[in-house]
């Protein structure tokens, strides 16, 4: 981490005061929020919704949408974040992009919900990722803006949690209000009732001044050199290879308990599944994270949760039944609530510069996205004709073991 100037604004200054319970819990409010309007349509909506449409091809349906998606999401992301850090609203840096952020993902839930052709799917979707990823990135900015380094464990394992109660909490919606148009419709009033507590105490130093803006200079700026900033680039290609993994592992959860696990009631299987994953991401996520804080280290944490995730594909793919299908996601939930909370602190310690903190966490963010473009792309041959599920499954562990060893290229971080 390079040291900040002794004299800087308010708003680029590193923190030292400690963050108060009411505002990390705002912030992983608004997280849960943008998490349930992704995770809920991905784990049960848009599966339902595909098959609804093209029942003789709903993964090519599926993978579709969720690809031209997560294609939006790649650009979004890094450039919202960007855009974030100029920001000179009164309100803050962050603020704006969250409120906005909210507004349109509702825009894109409420296209799905009436959706009933796949244009218009692509079409939701695309705006749902767009806006989606405006507010990740702003509220994602706000743990390096706010708080201080010995505390991020514990913060990043509370804002890592979010991903995982946004999937219980989406998953919930999508499944217990029945049809797939009220599905999206609760999702839309959840994700905008989540931003409010934020937007109500965010205490977002506003930017005072910024630098002329040389529009050359601003796409330069989104290439950061693995070579001058090597640690951020073996962050950024771990990071990426964890969310190739997980993403092979769970894309197609709902029809591999349909189709290969042979559950009648696939959507109540995923609720199930996802609330005993949460379950385990919570008890580790939180435990691990302070433990990290306290001994001061990162990586040996990332690396041991890759190889307990990569157990879980294991016994995904050869034991695909559904006491096989609960003790995969009890040891996934496990081994992913570790890597979440300890990976996104040690992350927030190899950015850059604090002038860009939300648009160097969108080029971090794209590891998350670009995944979302070519797991859809891998795995549905690999379904379809290429080995079938225990492939996959094997796939997605061989390389979760591989981000769990370059982990340790990373010098700066103990």
């Amino acid at each position: 981490m390079i040291p900040e100037p002794a004299m800087v604004p308010a708003a680029l200054a590193e923190p030292t005061a400690r963050v108060r319970p009411r505002w990390t819990a705002a912030v992983v409010l608004a997280n849960v929020g943008v998490f349930a309007a992704w995770l809920g349509p991905i784990q049960v909506l848009l599966a339902k919704q595909s098959e609804a449409v093209a029942p003789g091809n709903k993964e090519f349906v599926f993978g579709l949408v969720t690809g031209v998606g997560a294609a939006v999401s790649v650009v979004a992301n890094p450039l919202f974040g960007a855009i974030s850090d100029r920001t000179t609203s009164r309100f803050g840096r962050r603020v704006p992009w969250v409120f906005a952020g909210a507004i349109g993902g509702v825009a894109g839930l409420l296209v799905l919900a009436g959706a009933g052709a796949v244009a218009w799917m692509v079409l939701g979707w695309c705006l749902m990722q767009l806006f989606g990823n405006a507010l990740l990135a702003a509220i994602t900015a706000t743990v390096p803006d706010r708080v201080p380094i010995l505390q991020r464990g514990v913060v990043g394992g509370w804002v890592a949690l979010a991903q995982v109660l946004g999937a219980l909490v989406g998953t919930g919606l999508a499944t217990a209000v029945g049809g797939i148009g009220l599905g999206y419709v609760a999702c839309a009033s959840f994700l905008l009732l989540s931003v409010l507590p934020y937007l109500w105490g965010s205490g977002d130093a506003p930017l005072t001044a910024r630098s002329p803006l040389i529009v050359r200079d601003f796409l330069r700026s989104f290439w950061i050199s693995p070579r001058r900033y090597p640690d951020f680039g073996w962050g950024w290609l771990t990071r990426f290879l964890f969310n190739v993994g997980n993403a092979l592992g769970t894309l197609y959860l709902f029809y591999y308990l349909q189709d290969e696990v042979g559950i009648d009631d696939a959507d109540t299987g995923v609720l199930v599944l996802t609330a005993i994953y949460s379950l385990c991401v919570l008890i580790t996520a939180i435990a691990f994270g302070k433990w990290s804080d306290r001994i001061a280290r990162r990586k040996i944490f990332v690396s041991c949760s890759g190889v307990v995730m990569g157990i879980a594909g294991v016994v995904l793919a050869f034991w695909p039944t559904w006491p096989g299908a609960i003790t995969g996601a009890i040891i996934l939930g496990a081994g992913f609530g570790v890597y979440l909370s300890v990976d996104f602190a040690l992350l927030t310690e190899v950015l850059p510069s604090a002038n860009d903190r939300a648009k160097d966490l969108g080029v971090i963010n794209i590891a998350n996205s670009l995944p979302q473009v070519i797991a859809p792309a891998v795995a549905a041959p690999i379904v379809k004709s290429l080995g079938g599920y225990p492939v996959l499954y094997l796939l997605a562990t061989a390389v979760t073991l591989l981000a769990a060893a370059l982990v340790h290229q990373i010098r700066s971080v103990p």
